[in-house]
């Protein structure tokens, strides 16, 4: 039998846009252990003298992140600031009605801030607008990136903290439009509050960039009607609209897993059309561009989660250990959205510790990487400088939802500084190896540097801690030859052929 064969041509020219690096970006709620048992643990024997964890820090940085959206997600719409900054015996222990745990508040906008340092990452703030408004949002904001002489900068120096934040990127508020947010909102009334909150917002500091609230996912009824209306209130006073998805395999049908990205595109491709309408109805000059600020992977852990006693502290909550497959989808929907950087400008994996995480933690143990840190890792690492489109011809298949499904799922970036050129390449084929063939034309001067594959011969292969079951191996069989790469790509295997000029 006759391998199927892909074509691929690239070009230099065939740029879609310059990578904003922010869109490896992350994510860490107090939520589960994501925070307590997560990043900070006190007690454990690898813990720095402020109680992070080296270990973790050491993951993350290796993942390369350059944004961690921050404190949430549904926790934020309860979340009193207030709380969490100035002494730790002050503080006051709450109830989070978003998760029903105990938060105890031992970290706060401080303690984060100086984490994200040591992780070499920017914070993509959020502010509560589900209890809270506009008074707590330009008070935090005068807090973290006000330099001195106002009462809540100098509250910030008597914290301990001389220098701004300058604080970059910010959330106004999270999933507004969803019935189990705290503080939930109709279009209208969320596009206005989130108006009036960024118009203050930038009056204190008119260098920040702020992101309003899209819907919570594709599936909402309200999904398409909600981001035109915050958009007709907000157009002109933030900078992006955000965007949220999750995915899952539950009824195991590998084939149709694998398709989901293809209805990621195209919720990016109605998000900006959405977008678009607004600045065409408003004769704008201005392009709001989009913050994909949570997607993922989520679904082992409901069941689970269903046995949690309410108001504990820090309980092993969203605690889903990815396999293979995930892996897999994780790598097309990082080839799906480096599709759309012309528009596509932040993305956030959430999260990033222990919870739905590329990343686990044991407590008083190791902390070891799950299935979807590689290509999450390969893609942060590999994916800067331009990304290009490429023409790509391949085999198609149908699956329950989707139709003319490529079996080679890829894209390429291309590091005109570095002079280097990377393809990332999924094959969605479950039986067969995948015979692709991508001409290079003027990319003279270039060698193959390496061909790592993740593959796996069980789809359902978990990691766990002191035990890689699935990890990459640089052993792929890409050729360079004439100016033409050819290469099998393994039945369901993610891949990344790299070359550089020599």
């Amino acid at each position: 039998m006759n391998m199927k064969k892909a074509k691929m041509i690239l070009e230099k020219d065939f740029k879609v846009s310059e990578i904003d690096e922010r869109i490896y970006g992350s994510f860490i709620e107090h939520l589960g252990r994501a925070v307590y048992g997560g990043i900070y643990e006190p007690g454990h024997q690898l813990a720095d003298e402020n109680g992070f964890r080296k270990d973790v820090i050491e993951m993350v940085k290796e993942l390369g992140v350059p944004l961690v959206r921050y404190p949430g997600g549904n926790f934020v719409s309860g979340y009193n600031w207030e709380d969490g900054v100035g002494p730790r015996e002050h503080r006051p222990r709450r109830l989070d009605l978003a998760w029903r745990t105990t938060e105890t508040n031992e970290i706060g906008t401080n303690e984060f801030m100086q984490w994200a340092k040591l992780v070499n990452a920017e914070v993509n703030m959020a502010v509560n607008l589900g209890t809270r408004g506009i008074d707590a949002a330009r008070n935090l904001v005068e807090y973290c990136n006000h330099p001195s002489g106002s009462y809540y900068s100098d509250l910030r120096i008597s914290h301990g903290v001389k220098e701004p934040y300058n604080i970059k990127t910010w959330c106004l508020g999270n999933e507004m439009d969803g019935p189990w947010q705290i503080g939930h909102k109709t279009a209208e009334e969320y596009g206005r509050i989130a108006c009036e909150t960024a118009k203050v917002m930038k009056w204190v500091d008119p260098t920040i960039e702020l992101v309003a609230c899209g819907s919570s996912n594709r599936s909402m009824p309200t999904f398409a009607e909600w981001e035109a209306t915050v958009l007709d209130h907000t157009y002109e006073h933030v900078d992006y609209i955000s965007l949220h998805q999750y995915y899952g395999n539950r009824d195991n049908d590998i084939a149709n897993y694998l398709a989901q990205s293809l209805e990621m595109d195209d919720f990016i491709r109605s998000v900006i059309s959405i977008a678009d309408y607004i600045k065409a109805k408003k004769r704008s000059k201005k392009t709001i561009n989009l913050s994909f600020d949570e997607w993922n992977i989520w679904y082992h852990s409901n069941e689970a989660d269903k046995l949690i006693e309410p108001w504990a502290i820090a309980p092993p909550q969203l605690e889903d250990h990815y396999n293979f497959e995930d892996a897999l989808l994780v790598g097309c929907m990082l080839i799906t959205m480096l599709k759309h950087v012309d528009r596509l400008k932040i993305a956030c994996l959430a999260q990033l510790v222990n919870v739905i995480a590329p990343i686990m933690t044991e407590e008083n143990g190791v902390a070891w990487k799950q299935t979807i840190y590689y290509p999450f890792m390969h893609a942060s690492k590999y994916g800067r400088g331009i990304a290009l489109n490429p023409i790509i011809s391949s085999p198609k298949y149908d699956s329950k939802d989707f139709t003319d499904v490529s079996y080679l799922e890829s894209t390429a970036v291309y590091n005109e500084e570095k002079e280097e050129l990377t393809i990332f390449a999924v094959n969605r084929d479950l039986e067969e190896a995948l015979q692709m063939e991508c001409n290079i034309r003027n990319f003279d001067g270039y060698q193959l540097v390496e061909h790592i594959v993740l593959e796996n011969e069980n789809v359902k292969q978990t990691n766990a801690a002191k035990k890689a079951n699935v990890a990459p191996h640089s052993n792929g069989n890409a050729v360079l030859e004439n100016g033409i790469i050819t290469a099998q790509i393994p039945k369901l295997s993610w891949n990344v052929i790299r070359l550089a000029k020599r």
